[in-house]
């Protein structure tokens, strides 16, 4: 069994040209871009990357996945992580107050609560990146892109299992019936470390 450890990530910057293709804008303009100024401005104090992971002995039987405390029968997930001995699994937030922005916004400018949504999207898309650029130093090797739940044939339903393995209420992230993580800007994921 593997520690489970939990850490606060420091984002990087934003990155407008991801936040646009998210929100949608295949060309920008003046007002575009002042809208996007503002709510960058306006979210920016609003998220607290937090990570809870661990690092796992991989053995891949078939199409079964073995992470010791979890085994997993998904052949995608057993391809993604071919030619590795060790995986990550990590549950991922930016935290509520992006939430708050876009529930607000949507109800008193829906132009507002698109862009918050895009921001979101890129935040929890830039700590993903942060966390696994951190993770290949730290164990040398190539990681394989990340896969989610619901991602190929690996079912939503693992949600439950890696919620139970990692204790994800550490960092403030929950899993509700319907099997959708609180905090919305949330991943879970599975990473393969090649050697």
């Amino acid at each position: 069994m593997s520690v489970i450890l939990t850490e606060s990530v420091i984002l990087p910057d934003f990155s407008r040209k991801e936040i646009l293709r998210y929100a949608g804008c295949l060309n920008t303009s003046e007002s575009i871009d002042a809208l996007l100024d503002k709510c960058i401005e306006r979210s920016r104090s609003c998220f607290a990357g937090k990570v809870c992971f661990g690092v796992f002995d991989l053995k891949i039987i078939g199409n079964v996945c073995d992470l010791g405390g979890m085994k997993i029968e998904s052949a995608d997930l057993s391809k993604n992580l071919a030619d590795c001995d060790k995986a990550v699994i990590f549950g991922a937030t930016v935290g509520v107050g992006i939430d708050r922005l876009i529930m607000k916004y949507s109800r008193i400018a829906p132009s507002e609560a698109v862009m918050y949504q895009a921001i979101g999207a890129e935040r929890i898309e830039s700590l993903c990146d942060a966390f696994c650029r951190k993770i290949g130093e730290e164990y040398g090797g190539t990681l394989k892109p990340r896969f989610s739940p619901g991602y190929g044939d690996l079912p939503l339903a693992v949600q439950r299992d890696i919620f139970s393995l990692l204790d994800c209420k550490k960092i403030g992230l929950s899993l509700n019936e319907s099997l959708l993580m609180s905090p919305t800007k949330s991943v879970t994921a599975f990473v393969g470390i090649h050697k």
